[in-house]
């Protein structure tokens, strides 16, 4: 009589014991993991970074942190560096993704970007034609997102010390009145969408570096998101969070939420859009798509009598149209993230561990 009683209890002993499993930092050296956006990364960020630059506009750990003027109005600031290889590959180059990664990283935050800076380390030897065109590539980047290089720094460094070139851009970007998104306003019950197929641009980089006898017409789907974020909280203005699931991929930026907010995340693996071409590379290879980087795709959580506005907002943007209501958002196991599988069955999905694609971004 007490047998299924006794077998619930372990389940949640079980499901205890994982919540406890905080990202520690005991590492002596740092390794590729720790740039993989995963259980390596989080670990660093909060043992080293947040722990010396402790401040109010930092600990959320977001994409960008939430400024206020003297005048009263809210800007977004956000950073980040591009050491992809190769620099070039299908449907992009590291020039695209310098612009479209922080113009998205203000995007999701909802602020509406206004300006970009950009600084280069150089290699020296590097042709100078290749950087004229991954210049080139950031000028259109940034003239189809509407937002603008403005500043600049370069450095040139000895032959072997930077693999060519490495970028790092910031952008500024202004937050609307009265807008506000975070983890904090979300509640179980609300929709959990992703606004098209996952894992292509991972799966597209590892493909173009030639190391693997494996050929598919894969591309990234590097673009701006900040048209399609407009889009959607015109439809769904009581949209609760946005993300952009980069590094660590779908699976990694979920947890962080459940984290955050501290609820359970519940996807469902028939919904999550995967192009075939991109599922079969990942089979292949022994990768889960949910932890590949996509660097044109946003996570949203919405309120659920808005999510088939915000869906359908979505698919009417030509970025947004394999967009899907991927999973909901339950009060319990409260910062798990769960899987329920296509065989009928559950699964937990951890944060990601290790780096199976070192340099994707």
């Amino acid at each position: 009589m007490t047998e299924a009683p006794d077998r619930e209890a372990a389940v949640l002993d079980r499901i205890e014991a994982f919540r406890r499993r905080r990202p520690r930092f005991t590492d002596e050296i740092i390794t590729l993991a720790h740039g993989a956006g995963g259980k390596a990364s989080a670990s660093l960020v909060e043992a080293v970074f947040a722990a010396a630059f402790a401040n109010d506009a930092l600990a959320p750990l977001a994409d960008g942190a939430v400024l206020a003027l003297p005048s009263g109005e809210r800007i977004v600031l956000s950073t980040d560096s591009f050491v992809v290889k190769p620099l070039r590959f299908p449907g992009a180059s590291i020039g695209d993704l310098a612009v479209n990664g922080t113009v998205n990283d203000l995007a999701v935050m909802g602020a509406q970007p206004i300006g970009l800076s950009a600084a280069f380390v150089i290699e020296e030897g590097f042709p100078v034609e290749e950087l004229r065109a991954i210049v080139g590539d950031m000028a259109a980047a940034g003239a189809a997102a509407g937002v603008p290089v403005v500043t600049g720094d370069t450095k040139v460094v000895n032959r072997g010390a930077a693999d060519g070139l490495f970028i790092t851009t910031a952008g500024v970007g202004i937050l609307p009145v009265g807008l506000a998104l975070g983890a904090g306003l979300v509640r179980p019950g609300d929709a959990v969408l992703v606004s098209g197929t996952i894992a292509d641009h991972g799966m597209a980089v590892m493909l173009a570096r030639g190391d693997l006898a494996i050929e598919a017409p894969l591309e990234s789907d590097c673009a701006p998101l900040n048209g399609l974020v407009a889009s959607l909280l015109g439809a769904a203005p009581s949209t609760r969070w946005l993300r952009d699931p980069t590094r660590g991929g779908l699976g990694t930026v979920c947890n962080e939420l459940a984290r955050a907010a501290n609820v359970a995340v519940v996807l469902d693996e028939a919904r999550i859009p995967v192009d075939p071409a991109v599922s079969g590379a990942c089979d292949l290879l022994g990768i889960d798509p949910l932890y590949v980087a996509n660097e044109g795709k946003l996570v949203a959580v919405v309120a659920p009598d808005e999510a088939d506005a915000a869906l359908a907002a979505l698919r009417a943007h030509p970025l947004g149209r394999w967009a899907a209501l991927v999973g909901e958002v339950h009060d319990d196991p409260a910062g798990i993230v769960v899987l329920r599988t296509g065989f009928g069955g559950t699964r937990i999905v951890d944060m990601l561990v290790g780096d199976p694609l070192p340099r994707i971004c």
